[in-house]
């Protein structure tokens, strides 16, 4: 009974040798990363258009597309003088996004009609406190500088593709 045993043993020993030499999957993080995807879905960047001034309306149509309700919005409206740092009349005044509760499904980038919202290439780092995972605008809104503007070059090609384009 025992003389079974012993092709049991050789065959995991084969394989454990087999493993023993093979090119090693981890990735040593801090040194090394992994390249992503240019479509990756990432942490979120509210835009800015060409004059600097903020494109979210506060319209709420992200925060309803949401599926795990991460999203916070609240409106106010735009008093005189301030037509250089908000396009409408009307601007969200706090913009919240959980970040524990985002799902990266990108649903909120697709409900924006005017293209405030978009998720980046870059991750969200990690915190010792929950709440330093509440993004608020000061984390969210993107630099007035253009220099220092997020690139999303690589995530607008898919989304404004034209109809003519799309095979039936």
């Amino acid at each position: 009974m025992e003389k079974f045993y012993f092709p049991a043993i050789f065959n995991g020993m084969k394989i454990t040798i087999r493993h023993f030499f093979k090119k090693n999957v981890t990735l040593r993080y801090p040194e090394m990363e992994r390249p992503f995807s240019p479509v990756c879905r990432g942490q979120h960047v509210l835009k800015r258009d060409d004059e600097g001034r903020e494109r979210c309306t506060a319209c709420g149509l992200c925060a309803v597309a949401c599926p795990a309700e991460a999203i916070t919005i609240e409106a106010a409206e735009r008093k005189p003088g301030e037509e250089h740092l908000y396009r409408e009349e009307k601007y969200a005044a706090k913009y919240e996004i959980n970040m524990l509760r985002c799902i990266f499904c990108g649903l909120c980038e697709e409900a924006c009609p005017k293209e405030a919202i978009y998720l980046t290439e870059r991750i969200t780092l990690p915190q010792y406190d929950r709440q330093e995972f509440i993004f608020g605008k000061a984390r969210l809104v993107e630099p007035v500088e253009k220099d220092k503007r997020v690139d999303i070059s690589k995530r607008i090609a898919p989304r404004h593709s034209s109809p003519e384009n799309l095979s039936t």
